[in-house]
């Protein structure tokens, strides 16, 4: 005789096939609690700041080679200039690395239709998500997820428009 627990209350496993490390929602929360991609997520005081310190430590590295590349009593400007582009650089590309991270998870969680694996890369199985559990993660892509890109975008624009004023000034310095 069939147990009626087990038919209203079935495994999660036959409920969802995709292995757990691979739903998109814990694809979210894993990024969204891991390292570089947290920065992203937290108040913008905090968020400025870990950038800033990227920043620092490629000006400490780029400093040596900008200072034997320019000589720093005729080309200061240049060698500060130099120094502040590739900071701008090692900046953009944290921020160019949290975009592809988080626009992944944004793709995942938004796709009606799931691609997993269940134990190698030879046995790739397609999903379809019902209807409820494609709202559920289309409601954190656009109140988690879009946020956070939006302000990655910004981030981005920002260094970008500041890496082109500081080349246009290189012939003036």
């Amino acid at each position: 005789m069939p147990n009626l627990v087990d038919d209203l209350f079935p495994e999660p496993e036959s409920l969802h096939p995709v292995p757990e490390e691979q739903q998109p929602i814990r694809e979210y929360e894993a990024l969204r609690d891991s390292g570089l991609f947290r920065w992203a997520t937290l108040d913008s005081t905090v968020y400025f700041r870990r950038l800033g310190w990227v920043g620092f430590w490629a000006a400490l590295i780029a400093f040596p080679i900008a200072a034997s590349c320019f000589p720093t009593d005729s080309q200061l400007g240049h060698t500060i200039l130099s120094i502040f582009e590739f900071s701008l650089f090692c900046v953009a590309l944290a921020t160019v690395r949290q975009v592809l991270g988080w626009s992944y998870v944004q793709r995942r969680l938004s796709q009606a239709a799931i691609v997993y694996e269940e134990s190698g890369w030879y046995d790739g199985q397609i999903w379809e998500k019902p209807d409820d559990e494609l709202a559920k993660d289309r409601l954190v892509v656009d109140y988690q997820v879009k946020p956070v890109m939006a302000r990655l975008y910004r981030t981005f624009a920002a260094i970008a428009v500041i890496a082109v004023c500081g080349a246009l000034l290189w012939p003036f310095v």
